[in-house]
């Protein structure tokens, strides 16, 4: 049996393990949810984009970790899920790491260190179906679809970042590569939208991720899962 003294100093142990493991930065911003979930405490929703009717050419990475693809990703339309992290659960600890990578906007401005952003997507105008419920990122969801987001090159990609290795993640590719993770491995997967045809309104402005841009948008999502040694 153990005496009070080892007791406690297990307990002191314990409680800086706590303290000193790694938390979500604070503030309040979304990531593309993946097939496992979102982080505890988060907040979900999703938004579907109906594109383009004629002769569509959406295509993805097959094998991919987004959540409900094999539902919800098709021929003709795209619907993502989102993890947000909200006002209500500010919580966290220090800012995001300097890097080369983005994550979407949730309210009026990014967090430290990010450059703010827009992708528009112009959706199939005829018969439009899209929809979205819930939580959702900054931007305009409508008939087209217009979402925000925080993007930073102020370090090396090659250089890891230390972020939650609890569970799965995304982030997008900014300027170079899928930015490394302390503890994580990381897979790059891609969405390629057919927008509509006629008299096409995509645009893209300041801050964006990789590849976004012209009368279709293709993205890259960088997906980060825990290593086992």
């Amino acid at each position: 049996m153990m005496d009070r003294k080892t007791v406690l100093c297990l307990l002191c142990y314990f409680s800086f393990m706590i303290a000193g493991s790694v938390r979500w930065p604070v503030g309040s911003y979304t990531l593309v949810k993946p097939d496992t979930g979102c982080p505890e405490g988060w907040y979900d929703g999703w938004r579907e984009q109906d594109t383009e009717d004629v002769s569509n050419q959406n295509r993805w990475t097959r094998r991919n970790h987004f959540y409900d693809a094999g539902r919800y990703f098709s021929d003709s339309s795209l619907r993502f899920y989102y993890c947000t992290k909200t006002p209500y659960n500010y919580y966290g600890r220090g800012h995001w790491p300097k890097g080369d990578y983005c994550i979407l906007r949730q309210t009026y401005y990014c967090p430290k260190g990010f450059r703010e952003g827009t992708v528009r997507w112009d959706d199939e105008d005829y018969v439009n179906g899209n929809d979205y419920k819930e939580y959702v990122p900054a931007g305009t969801f409508d008939d087209d679809t217009e979402i925000e987001y925080c993007c930073r090159n102020d370090g090396y990609y090659g250089t890891a970042i230390e972020l939650p290795t609890e569970r799965p993640f995304y982030l997008l590719r900014f300027r170079g590569y899928c930015q490394l993770v302390k503890g994580m491995y990381v897979i790059e997967e891609y969405v390629y939208s057919d927008d509509e045809d006629f008299n096409n309104k995509n645009r893209v402005s300041g801050a964006y991720p990789s590849d976004a841009g012209g009368s279709d948008h293709k993205l890259y999502y960088c997906y980060y899962y825990k290593k086992y040694y």
